[in-house]
């Protein structure tokens, strides 16, 4: 086989191997979109932010003041904090932060995104942050239900150089706001006490590291009365009927949180969406 051969062949290979390998993915538009998801390598934006109005979320006015002045000072490029908000499943930590931005880009559209971080696309927040910095825009990367078990640690690693201001750390135009079911984030035991060497040291290793945080917010499971405050707002919004004086209202969502064992925002959005399809209309 001649040399001419040979290289042609090689070329075919090549061309072959070419249309086998996926196309690079489009470049990211940093300043296109209100919120984007981060997969770990690479990311897209997302043309509208599901997210309820600040002033439906209700019980949690101490929580919801905290936030949104948080997130408006970090829109306007003042001195802000990284956030924990952590606490019971269904309480409104996730629909609070996506609230909180949303009302912030009505306020001043185009000064602040989100960016969705999935607990298993930690390891690269790294090139995250690389593809951030210099970008003319205020981005609030958002982690949600995160947590650490005993033999990672990585996780806990990766967060705490990003908190720290080290090599790693979040850029400036950058804060991070990251909800937990642990106050702790690290999955915590009863015998931390027992434990012979240093316990001290173990229980706060755990606990610095949601200390690094500049805000720390927990959240609680609601009452009865604010539970149903909560179904008021919501189906006063959507025009549902429901109403709170009336006692097969009242009767109808309390079975039904009975049913689901727990009283909360989540569940209480659930009854919403079941009264809206009992009505044949669309949340």
């Amino acid at each position: 086989m001649t040399s001419p051969e040979i290289a042609a062949n090689i070329q075919r290979i090549a061309d072959a191997l070419t249309r086998l390998a996926p196309p690079a993915p489009p470049p990211i538009d940093w300043l296109a979109c209100p919120a984007y998801v981060w997969t770990g390598d690479h990311g897209h934006g997302v043309d509208v932010l599901e997210a309820p109005d600040l002033g439906l979320l209700v019980g949690i006015d101490a929580q919801k003041d905290t936030v949104a002045a948080n997130v408006r000072r970090h829109a306007a490029g003042a001195a802000a904090h990284d956030m924990l908000l952590w606490g019971a499943r269904g309480t409104g930590k996730s629909a609070l932060v996506r609230a909180a931005i949303r009302a912030s880009q009505q306020a001043g559209p185009g000064r602040l995104a989100l960016v969705q971080v999935a607990q298993d696309a930690l390891t690269g927040v790294t090139t995250l942050f690389a593809a951030l910095r210099g970008v003319s825009r205020q981005f609030l990367v958002y982690i949600d239900d995160l947590g650490f078990e005993d033999n990672d640690s990585t996780g806990p690693r990766l967060l705490r150089s990003w908190l720290e201001g080290g090599v790693e750390a979040r850029p400036a135009n950058v804060r991070l706001a990251v909800t937990s079911n642990r106050r702790a984030i690290v999955a915590r035991s009863m015998g931390e006490q027992d434990d012979p060497i240093n316990p001290r040291d173990v229980v706060d290793d755990r606990l610095a590291l949601a200390d690094r945080f500049g805000l720390s917010i927990g959240f609680h499971r609601v009452d009865q009365d604010a539970y149903l405050a909560i179904i008021a707002g919501y189906a006063a919004d959507l025009g549902l009927g429901w109403r709170a004086d009336d006692p097969q209202c009242r009767g109808d969502a309390l079975e039904w949180s009975q049913r689901r064992g727990a009283r909360s925002g989540r569940v209480a959005w659930q009854y919403i969406v079941e009264l809206a399809g009992r009505a044949g209309k669309t949340v």
